[in-house]
């Protein structure tokens, strides 16, 4: 919030969250939900800012990166999301 852009190399992991909005957001959003394991379980696309919200109960965190980098690196509901030591890298 209150950032004018999100870089496209970088994203936030909001841990636990199975839910979101998009006020006080200045652009849109892609939000990936994953599970315990970081599963890919729900994406949706292109949140855009102060109108979107967005939920995936049985979701345990969600990646919020910029608009378009779902797409650009072909997440899919099903793929595993890499993880090292606490440290996660997308």
């Amino acid at each position: 919030m209150g950032r004018k852009n999100m870089p496209d190399d970088y994203g936030l992991l909001i841990y636990p969250c199975n839910s979101i909005h998009m006020c006080f957001m200045r652009f849109a959003i892609d939000a990936v939900y994953l599970d315990k394991q970081y599963t890919i379980i729900k994406i949706v696309e292109n949140l855009r800012p102060w109108l979107g919200i967005s939920a995936c109960w049985k979701a345990r965190a969600v990646l919020e990166v910029a608009a378009g980098t779902a797409e650009r690196y072909k997440y899919v509901v099903g793929m595993k999301l890499p993880v090292n030591n606490k440290t996660t890298y997308f």
